[in-house]
């Protein structure tokens, strides 16, 4: 079973149908740091597959170099990354480049989710224009070309909510453009609104997902069963050592304290005893004092803080009238924490960790496990040296693989 990831990020999405069986063909994704990722994931999916693992474990050790990892691998697997935009301009030559790599190969899937900032609705209410002239509004014709070169029987189709709102310069309903364009190039295409939480993620995420099927035959949109459990966002903490604001490290850094059930059973935690990407951001003594507010109103009252009952020496937004919970924990008993989002990246005002004593916002491991990424999965800049907010951008803009998983195997089974 082989499919083409589009708009791939970091590989969430992509990091689901690998477990499920799936074979990957290509990957294409403009961002050359996600990119990177991409290819030091095809690396670690290699190397774990032919008996080599001890080579991507010197690599998160430093021991070797990204550049000599990559030469371990057959450079048909680092090719198949293919680091270009989707567009009219450069289609043809990512057409050629997978038609190369996948030989007689066929294309069972096609799956991937355009950028979804001209869709959503906190990027038009913050511009001028409400993105209607956004190029990436149109980014699904693009999506379309790849249907029908390929010809997939199924594809899926991930967004933000915010398609389900959108309109055109005319007030046209762009969801309804887009089953207009995938009906009339052969596909049956049937959507629903997807919740993170029901799939065994400790995070409230709610996605539109279209699964579109070659033909015209109805009903075959999966029934998802919910995956019931006990357990709150702490798990998320667990066996992470305590740091302070700035400290930490991109590259090893070995557990502390007890094996989480729920982190084992979810294969976040499965074999290391170390992981990656624990480091928090600086903060100045105004934010931790900010944080404080938060943390602590939470542990006596269960409140969210409201921007405006700050003490007004704290205060420096001039937007008064919304955003008010712009500063917010990630409550540790809760079942489920707030969508973790791309904006993590600038700032982590939004995602304040609920110790205390830390009092620092989250880390991008931590983003990561809310996200349900594996704890050997390692994010990369665009150089070798690793960027944390290039980790967090991609982290936040990435399907769960939790998710993704359950999704591929119910494909697998249609397929099958």
């Amino acid at each position: 079973m082989n499919f083409i990831d589009l708009f791939s990020g970091a590989g969430g999405l992509s990091e689901g149908f690998i477990r499920e069986g799936f074979n990957p063909i290509a990957h294409v994704e403009i961002d050359k740091a996600a990119c990177n990722t991409l290819k030091t994931r095809t690396a670690y999916h290699y190397l774990s597959n032919n008996n080599k693992f001890h080579h991507y474990l010197d690599y998160l050790k430093r021991k070797i170099s990204r550049e000599k990892l990559y030469s371990l691998i057959p450079i048909s697997l680092m090719s198949s990354v293919i680091n270009m935009s989707i567009d009219s301009n450069n289609n043809s030559k990512i057409f050629k480049t997978i038609n190369k790599i996948r030989g007689n190969k066929k294309v069972d899937v096609i799956i991937g989710g355009p950028p979804c900032q001209a869709y959503s609705l906190i990027g038009r209410a913050t511009s001028k224009e409400s993105m209607i002239s956004d190029s990436r509004n149109y980014l699904y014709i693009e999506y379309a070309k790849y249907l029908k070169k390929f010809k997939p029987k199924y594809f899926v189709f991930e967004n933000v909510l915010g398609l389900l709102s959108a309109k055109t310069v005319n007030g046209d309903s762009y969801l309804n453009k887009v089953l207009s364009l995938f009906t009339s190039i052969g596909y049956t295409v049937e959507f629903n609104v997807l919740n993170a939480s029901k799939f065994g993620v400790l995070q409230n995420r709610k996605r539109i997902i279209l699964i579109g099927r070659k033909g015209k035959q109805k009903g075959f949109y999966p029934k998802f069963k919910e995956k019931v459990h006990n357990y709150t966002v702490k798990e998320i903490f667990s066996s992470l050592p305590e740091i302070q604001p700035g400290e930490g490290t991109s590259y090893i850094t070995p557990y502390s304290g007890l094996k989480s059930e729920f982190l084992i059973k979810t294969h976040i935690q499965n074999g290391l005893d170390f992981t990656t990407h624990h480091i928090a951001r600086p903060n100045n003594d105004r934010d931790k004092e900010i944080y404080k507010n938060v943390i602590l109103k939470w542990n006596k009252s269960k409140e969210r803080l409201n921007y405006d009952n700050l003490p007004e020496k704290l205060k420096t937004h001039k937007n008064t009238t919304s955003f008010k919970d712009r500063f917010k924990i990630v409550a540790s008993d809760l079942k489920y924490s707030q969508t973790v989002v791309a904006h993590i990246s600038k700032d982590g005002h939004y995602y304040i960790h609920p110790d205390l004593k830390q009092n620092r916002s989250i880390t991008p491991r931590e983003a990561a496990r809310l996200q349900s990424f594996p704890d050997d999965f390692f994010f990369e800049g665009v150089t070798e040296k690793t960027n944390r907010t290039s980790a967090f951008k991609q982290i936040g803009n990435a399907v769960p693989p939790l998710m993704a998983s359950a999704i591929a195997f119910e494909i697998k089974k249609i397929l099958s």
